[in-house]
């Protein structure tokens, strides 16, 4: 393996984390999981044994081109709210995507590095005065909104915005629902496009958002249909409507149901029925999950180990890991199910299985893996354990209490991808 360079000035983490200083080169045939291992083996030979994470960057590449493969009439604009380290955001600069941000600091991030404003969604229904202004200031345009309030707000101090009207939509199908906090009804759509109107602020466009990890492809179909009505509602009062956003929810990590392919054959059908090409619609989405959920595999450590006996002689081992809830697992308790590791030891052919609770570092009884238990075999402390599909809301969503310090993180790219890396701004 060889390394790409990077700036040293791009040193600075998140939450008292750094970023590595080279990009390791993967020879042909190469997988990240054999970096992860190399590394584990390195590590184990030390008394420091911190967890961490490899980005494989050509995994990165690899979602865009299925992405926009499946969905070729949709411009993917990155959710880089699930995973904004500055490689990740360079790649996908470089391979043409937008970027949703939500915040000022969001956007700051990617116009540093060179992505012209209307390549740029500020998506965040909810905004605050100076990142309006700073939007403005900046050439940013495009925004969404799903209220009165709000468009008072841009009415202003971003009066030249081009607005997208976010509609509520019904999500109790998915791991992560938005439409309690976010969206429109459909009967008030009507009523916000004249608001708007009245204000001179010009509406183009319509968006939603099904909920992260979506689980019911059919969704998408419903969604899409509302949308050409909130369209029909523009046009009659007096709004051009051309741009349809039509979010997130895709499916990140393999196995996931609906896999990725199924949705993306509803949204083509929902589409080609409420949106035929030459009707001058762009389409857009938010893809966050999907391009970087399997980008990144984590390596963490048995740090300590309890072994619990309880009613009817059934034995339950807890183990301790060098990181958790407070760290790149903070998301995952919400899954539905419980992450199960790669152990990283021989063992028999079928090893018995236990009923096992992992817990993260932190004095908090909280701070655990799942809600539920995993089984695994018996292990021992100082044991390996690794977690595939840790790309999104791991390492950005990471804190430093009790004076744990956030997974380090090291990146790699395979040779057919390091002229897009040199290339990236």
């Amino acid at each position: 393996m060889s390394a790409l360079p990077v700036d040293p000035q791009e040193s600075a983490g998140p939450a008292g984390s750094t970023w590595p200083t080279e990009i390791i080169q993967l020879g042909p045939g190469e997988s990240a999981r054999e970096v992860v291992c190399k590394k584990i083996r390195e590590l184990s030979d030390s008394h420091h044994r911190d967890p961490f994470m490899v980005a494989d960057l050509g995994v990165l590449a690899g979602r865009h081109q299925t992405f926009c493969q499946a969905l070729p009439r949709v411009l993917p604009f990155y959710a880089m709210k699930c995973n904004s380290s500055p490689w990740v955001l360079r790649v996908l600069a470089a391979l043409g995507t937008g970027f949703d941000c939500a915040s000022q600091v969001e956007l700051e991030q990617v116009l540093g590095l060179g992505v012209a404003p209307s390549r740029i969604i500020y998506a965040n229904p909810c905004k605050s005065i100076s990142s309006l202004q700073y939007a403005a200031c900046h050439g940013v345009q495009l925004l969404t909104f799903d209220s009165e309030e709000e468009l008072a707000k841009v009415a202003q101090h971003h009066p030249g915005a081009r607005l997208v009207l976010r509609l509520w939509t019904e999500d109790s199908s998915s791991i992560f629902p938005l439409s309690t906090k976010f969206g429109a009804r459909l009967d008030m759509c009507e009523h916000l496009l004249k608001v708007a109107r009245d204000l001179g602020l010009a509406v183009v466009g319509a968006s939603f958002h099904v909920g992260s990890s979506c689980q019911n492809a059919l969704v998408f179909e419903k969604a899409i249909a509302d949308c050409r009505r909130i369209f029909e509602m523009g046009r009659g009062v007096g709004h051009e409507m051309n741009l349809l956003d039509i979010g997130g929810g895709f499916p990140g990590a393999e196995g996931l149901e609906p896999v990725f392919e199924e949705m993306a054959g509803v949204i083509r059908a929902a589409l080609a029925r409420d949106f035929p090409e030459g009707t001058g619609v762009e389409v857009i989405a938010e893809p966050g999950r999907f391009y970087a959920a399997s980008v990144c595999t984590a390596a963490v450590n048995i740090v300590g180990k309890k072994a619990v006996l309880e009613a009817g002689g059934r034995r339950k081992l807890l183990y301790y890991l060098n990181d958790g809830h407070y760290g790149i697992f903070r998301a995952c308790i919400r899954e539905p199910v419980p992450r199960t590791p790669i152990v990283v030891k021989e063992l028999g052919s079928k090893p018995p299985l236990f009923p096992c609770i992992l817990y993260g570092p932190t004095c908090d009884a909280f701070d655990k893996l799942s809600k539920q238990e995993v089984q695994l075999p018996e292990l021992d402390v100082g044991d390996w354990l690794i977690f595939p599909s840790m790309g999104a809301y791991t390492w950005v969503m990471s804190s430093t209490f009790n004076g744990f310090l956030p997974a380090s993180i090291c990146y790699a790219m395979g040779p057919e991808f390091r002229s897009l890396l040199e290339t990236a701004p």
